[in-house]
């Protein structure tokens, strides 16, 4: 049995990335709604923090479907 070691290496960088980068991702979102709260209740701008917020968590989404359709196909 041979295993690619680079590949085995590439594949685990590349995973490594995504989930740091995916889940950095989840929590502006989190942080955007938390802002939208603060800003509600003082000076800001509330529509900024939800659609910050609300993209953030749609590119997660998108991200996670992705990774479906790479999975299925």
């Amino acid at each position: 049995m041979h295993i690619d070691w680079a590949a085995l290496g590439s594949v685990f960088g590349v995973s490594l990335a995504v989930t740091v980068g995916l889940v950095g991702l989840f929590t502006l979102g989190i942080v955007g709604l938390t802002k939208r709260e603060a800003a509600a209740s003082g000076t800001g701008n509330v529509a900024l923090a939800r659609t910050g917020a609300y993209a953030c968590f749609a590119a997660c989404a998108a991200a996670v479907a992705y990774g479906i359709y790479l999975i299925v196909a």
